[in-house]
């Protein structure tokens, strides 16, 4: 840790001045956030550095994401040539010096950097609460954000909510446990939901708003098994839809299809690459539509079968799904010839088409694309609903059914034309466990390869179910429910800093 601390005041300042809007970097001052704030300008221009640094390569551009898909059950290694750190997420035998933890672990700590610097020179301007407060709420959901996923893929991390002008005072820093790392999460986000506003300039969805910080409630509490809150968050986003401009869109293909407008309704909290376009640090370099891609292909659909569903996670989807055909290409042109997967290079399954298939603006393989990646969508604020709502009532009613057939009505349609799969879900006997299992599978389909269901997974504690099971999709007998929800801290952190110990288990 001593090795990172000491280039945290470093990372913070690069920190500050990348954003997806200016990729140039600017020499900021001397190393306090007196000096580096004057106006309210300066820290919006903290707060889009720090969502310059989500849109990194490390983070939202590939390591972080694809670790996350290759540890469900939905994504599985294709080109057994790729490097053994990718490997050993997927296949569950991981090491404290896994080279993809070693990228995106200092990376969010320098998206919460840049954060807490964003707070502190907005306090020292000794505004009016009604001129700084929104400003503060929006670096606080940036710091929740980044915590959310810290938390739950690490569990107890260090906690850091101030500027650090003195690496000294944190060079022995320990770890934070997960449950107070949780409430600090809790507390941003209300302060968000209070402070921030209904919609941002031009209704731009890469910045928070009331409604994002109330949906991002609703999925830390979900994650809590709180349910009542859960469903009381998620129900205020729903029942305020039309103030914040929500809904979903028509056409499922249109969420994946770039450059997506900044305001596409169904985007509640969106992650903007720019295309053909990368500044230094991996910053806006997008890299996703080349790991999923195919590789062989003809450009500009070439990839590199990195991450490709495994075969039965294809099968067991109903064909007559629109998402499934959304979700995958099991045909491309190669050599101009359409040809189906069974020919494809080196990996003979189909591969995910969410990036890959309109990438917008991009080089020949699909990097530097200009996707617009959905980190909340609408549709996952009424999976949450009908989810919590159920666990309130124990059982499903008229309400949580309601909010699933939405989903299934949006599903139906098929580029326009009006098909009759999939059907409604109806009442009829439905017990409570069976209708949260409704929901999880819908949430599978409807949200697949967009880095939620290890979370799933996680948070259900179905590991072993879905690792372990007759059913499984991707079997891995070394799924230890007693290590595998967690991944280790990387080694050189608690070398340097032994008061990070002990290590997660099993590690």
């Amino acid at each position: 840790m001593k090795r990172f601390i000491s280039k945290f005041l470093l990372l913070t300042l690069t920190g500050l001045t990348l954003s997806c809007v200016d990729l140039e970097e600017r020499p900021v001052g001397i190393l306090a956030p007196e000096a580096l704030f004057r106006t309210p300008q300066d820290v919006r221009t903290a707060i889009f550095g720090a969502y310059g640094w989500i849109a990194s390569e490390r983070l939202y551009g590939r390591q972080f994401v694809t670790a996350l898909m290759l540890r469900s059950d939905m994504v599985d290694i294709g080109d057994r040539g790729t490097p053994a750190e990718r490997q050993q997420v997927n296949d569950f035998n991981m090491d404290d010096n896994n080279n993809m933890v070693i990228q995106f672990w200092p990376m969010w700590y320098q998206v919460i950097s840049a954060a807490n610097a964003a707070i502190s020179g907005a306090e020292s301007l000794k505004l009016s609460e009604n001129e700084i407060n929104p400003l503060i709420a929006e670096a606080r959901f940036v710091r929740a954000f980044a915590y959310f996923h810290m938390v739950q893929t690490f569990g107890d991390v260090p906690y850091l909510d101030r500027f650090i002008s003195d690496p000294n005072a944190v060079k022995d820093i320990s770890k934070t446990p997960a449950a107070t790392i949780y409430q600090n999460i809790i507390a941003d986000l209300q302060f968000g939901k209070q402070w921030l506003p209904d919609k941002q300039p031009n209704d731009v969805r890469s910045r928070p708003t009331k409604g994002t910080a109330a949906s991002y409630l609703a999925s830390v509490y979900l994650t809590l098994a709180d349910y009542q809150k859960a469903y009381t968050e998620a129900k205020w986003v729903i029942d305020n839809k039309d103030q914040f401009g929500y809904g979903l869109v028509a056409d499922f293909q249109d969420l994946f299809r770039a450059p997506q407008p900044g305001n596409l309704r169904e985007h509640i909290f969106a992650i903007d690459f720019l295309g053909l376009q990368n500044g230094s640090g991996g910053a806006n370099d997008d890299i996703m539509a080349p790991m999923t891609g195919i590789r062989g292909a003809d450009a500009p659909k070439s990839g590199w079968s990195v991450a490709v569903p495994s075969m039965a996670v294809y099968n067991t989807w109903d064909p007559r799904d629109y998402r499934k055909e959304v979700s995958f290409d099991d045909s491309i042109r190669i050599n101009g010839v359409m040809q189906p997967y069974t020919v494809f290079a080196n990996t003979k399954r189909p591969h995910i088409a969410k990036y890959a298939r309109f990438p917008g603006n991009s080089n020949s393989e699909g990097r530097y694309s200009d996707h617009n990646y959905a980190a909340m969508r609408y549709a996952e604020v009424l999976l949450i609903a009908a989810e919590a709502l159920a666990e309130v009532n124990g059982g499903a009613n008229a309400e949580a059914i309601g909010y699933v057939n939405q989903i299934r009505a949006r599903a139906r349609n098929w580029a326009g034309k009006q098909t009759s799969f999939p059907e409604d879900v109806t009442a009829s006997g439905m017990s409570k466990d069976a209708f949260v299992n409704l929901v999880l599978e819908e949430r599978r389909l409807e949200l697949a390869f967009e880095y939620k269901r290890w979370y799933d997974i996680k948070r259900r504690r179905l590991g072993e179910e879905v690792f372990k099971g007759p059913n499984s999709l991707e079997p891995h007998p070394n799924f230890d429910p007693n290590r595998d929800y967690l991944m280790p801290l990387p080694r050189i952190e608690l070398q340097v800093n032994p008061n990070l110990a002990p290590q997660n288990p099993g590690y």
